[in-house]
C-alpha cells in the first residue's frame, strides 16, 4: 500500500467557520477531519458545546460589530477556500460579510450557506428545527406507528441527512468546479432540499401494499415481520430485515421458526400474525443467545445495540470506528482513504495564529 499522508485528502484547504449549531458545526468536523484547516469564528466567552463535533478547530474570538472583528474576518476570507455559515438569510448581509462583498475581494471563496428552509421562499425567514423541516417534504409522515403520532428520529434525517451531508457535497462539488474554472460561488445547502433528495427513492418507486410511504405499513415502515424489531427473553432487543427470499429462508431455518411462516413472506394479510410468531419466539431467548445463532450469517441480523456500548461492539471495534482521543471516545473519521487517511486532531493553535500565517502565504 502507497505511504499514508498526514492529514487526510483535504490538506492545504483553508475553512472559515461561522460559529452555529447543528449541520454546520458538523459539515467543518467532517472537512476538519479529511485534513482541511478550519478557523472557527466564535462570540466572545463561548465555550464548546459539543467536543467531538467541534474537534479540531482554531478558534477566534470575535465581534462581529466592532471594526477590529471585521477586519480580522475580512482578512480571513480574503485567503480562505471556504466560508461556512449558518444564519437566517440576510444576517450576513447586514454584517458586511454576504457573499457579493467576500466573493469581489475573494473570487475564488465557496461560500456555503447552511439553513433549514433555504435563501428564499414564504418561509425563509421563520425559525425551525429538523423536525419541522422534515414535517414538510414528506419524510416525517411515514416515520413512526400505525395510528400514533409520527416519531421524530433524532436529528438524523434532517439536520445531519439532508443537511450537513448535502452541504458538504456541495462544496466539494464547488472545489471540484472550480479547478476548471477558478472561480467559487456560493453553495445554497437547505435542509428541506436535501430530505426532498433523499426522498427520491419513495417518489420513483411504484406505490403499492409492499412500497407504500404510509405510516407503520409497508416493506420498510415497520409492519412487515421480516423487517421490524424484536424483543427478547432479556428485555434486549434484536433487528431483522431478511427481504430476500433465500435470506428469509436462512433465518426461519437458524431461528427454528413455525413451519408455517415458511409460505407467503411478501403478502400483507399474513405480516400481523407472522409477527405475534415470531415475537413470541424471539421471547423464548436472550439477545446473546440471538446473536450467537444469527449474527454473521446471511439471516441479515443485527442486535440493538444502545450508542454507548457501540464502541464495543466487536465489529465496530475491528472496524477501529471509535478513535480515543485526548481521553475522550470519538467517531472516527468518515469515509476512508487508503492513501490520504483522515485523523482526529487537537485545535493547536489559535485561529488569529492561523489566520496571520495564511496572510503570510503559508
Amino acid at each position: 500500500m502507497a505511504e499514508h499522508a498526514a492529514h487526510g485528502p483535504l490538506t492545504g484547504l483553508k475553512v472559515v467557520e461561522f460559529q452555529g449549531i447543528g449541520p454546520g458545526p458538523h459539515v467543518a468536523m467532517m472537512l476538519a477531519d479529511l485534513g482541511a484547516e478550519v478557523v472557527r469564528i466564535e462570540r466572545p466567552g463561548h465555550q464548546p458545546m459539543n467536543p467531538v463535533v467541534e474537534r479540531a478547530r482554531h478558534r477566534a474570538a470575535v465581534d462581529l460589530k466592532s471594526e477590529e472583528g471585521q477586519l480580522f474576518v475580512h482578512e480571513a476570507l480574503k485567503h480562505a477556500d471556504v466560508l461556512v455559515e449558518g444564519f437566517r438569510p440576510g444576517v450576513m448581509e447586514r454584517l458586511g460579510l454576504g457573499p457579493d462583498v467576500l466573493l469581489e475581494a475573494n473570487p475564488r471563496l465557496v461560500y456555503a450557506r447552511m439553513t433549514g428552509w433555504g435563501q428564499d421562499g414564504p418561509l425563509a425567514q421563520a425559525a425551525g428545527h429538523d423536525l419541522n423541516y422534515i414535517a414538510i417534504t414528506g419524510a416525517l409522515d411515514s416515520i413512526g406507528a400505525k395510528g400514533e403520532l409520527p416519531i421524530p428520529p433524532q436529528n438524523l434525517v434532517g439536520d445531519f441527512g439532508g443537511g450537513s451531508m448535502y452541504c458538504a457535497m456541495g462544496i466539494l462539488a464547488a472545489l471540484y468546479e472550480r479547478e476548471r474554472s477558478g472561480k467559487g460561488q456560493v453553495v445554497d445547502a437547505a435542509i428541506v432540499d436535501g430530505v426532498t433528495s433523499l426522498m427520491s427513492f419513495f417518489y420513483g418507486q411504484p406505490h403499492s401494499a409492499l412500497r407504500t410511504t404510509e405510516r407503520g405499513a409497508g416493506l420498510l415502515g415497520g409492519a412487515a415481520h421480516f423487517y421490524r424489531c424484536y424483543t427478547c427473553a432479556d428485555g434486549k432487543e434484536v433487528s431483522v430485515g431478511a427481504i430476500e427470499p433465500q435470506f428469509y429462508a436462512e433465518l426461519l431455518q437458524r431461528a427454528d421458526a413455525p413451519e408455517e411462516l415458511r409460505e407467503g413472506q411478501m403478502n400483507p394479510a399474513n405480516w400481523d400474525d407472522y409477527t405475534e410468531k415470531l415475537a413470541a419466539l424471539f421471547k423464548t431467548k436472550p439477545q446473546a443467545e440471538w446473536v450467537k445463532l444469527l449474527e454473521g450469517t446471511d439471516a441479515c441480523f443485527a442486535p440493538v445495540v444502545p450508542l454507548d456500548e457501540a464502541k464495543d461492539h466487536p465489529h465496530m471495534k475491528a472496524r477501529g470506528a471509535f478513535v480515543e482521543h485526548g481521553g475522550r471516545s470519538h467517531t472516527a473519521p468518515a469515509p476512508r482513504f487508503d492513501r490520504t487517511p483522515g485523523t482526529i486532531r487537537d485545535s493547536a493553535q489559535d485561529g488569529e495564529e492561523v489566520v496571520a500565517r495564511w496572510s503570510q502565504g503559508s
